[in-house]
């Protein structure tokens, strides 16, 4: 059972960020706000969402990529955090799991998801 006050704090920090619907398997792009010094950017991280767990504000989500020389990066990233400028889902994938920690072991074509048709 949590506190009232913090429970109205969560309450208040979901309502003021919009989070588009997003799943395991969907391709994300999502940008983030990284400070380097006195300068602050925005830098794209692409990939497949392998996972999302948690609830409220403790939410998160894992993005996986495959990046230089075939290596697999991966992040995880607090649903609400205020270094998300955005999240844009590129793809909808059709998966038949929440947690797709498989795609870890394969390489190549085996890694691919099938994209979800819209009727």
């Amino acid at each position: 059972m949590k506190n009232k006050y913090i429970e109205s704090f969560e309450k208040t920090q979901l309502e003021s960020k919009t989070i588009p619907e997003f799943r395991a398997g969907d391709t994300l792009r999502v940008a983030v706000t990284i400070k380097e010094g006195s300068k602050t950017r925005v830098q794209n991280f692409e990939g497949v969402c392998i996972a999302i767990r948690g609830e409220g504000t403790g939410r998160t989500f894992n993005v996986r990529k495959i990046g230089a020389n075939s290596v697999g990066v991966e992040r995880v990233f607090p649903l609400y955090s205020d270094s998300i400028n955005e999240i844009t889902v590129l793809r909808r994938g059709k998966v038949r799991r929440a947690k797709l920690f498989y795609l870890r072991d394969r390489k190549g074509k085996a890694a691919r998801i099938k994209e979800l048709r819209r009727k």
